[in-house]
């Protein structure tokens, strides 16, 4: 993954309201969510939802799709597991070695 995507996909899990989102989309699993289901679980106002969906969407990290006069909004998983891997691909690289002790 290049950095600029994986700057996309975390910038837009910066806020505190963006997050909550993506961690309601989480729970409901595959299946999604509505955007009236959103709101409903998270407070937010729908104009401000739209915004915040938005941003989720932009940066990968959620799917939306049309069904009928609906909008279904998923968890983009596959996307939110690349960027926990890139983020932890790295993981204790630069620390020092455990030296074993055979005594």
């Amino acid at each position: 993954m290049e950095l600029e995507v994986a700057a996309g996909g975390f910038g837009a899990m910066g806020s505190e309201a963006r997050l909550d989102v993506l961690r309601i989309l989480i729970r409901a699993g595959a299946a999604g969510l509505s955007v009236s289901e959103i709101q409903e679980r998270s407070g937010i106002a729908p104009s401000t939802l739209a915004h915040h969906l938005k941003f989720l969407a932009a940066g990968n990290v959620v799917l939306q799709e049309r069904q009928g006069r609906s909008t279904i909004t998923r968890a983009n998983f596959d996307h939110l597991r690349l960027l926990a891997d890139y983020i932890l691909c790295e993981c204790c690289a630069d620390a020092p070695q455990e030296v074993a002790n055979d005594d």
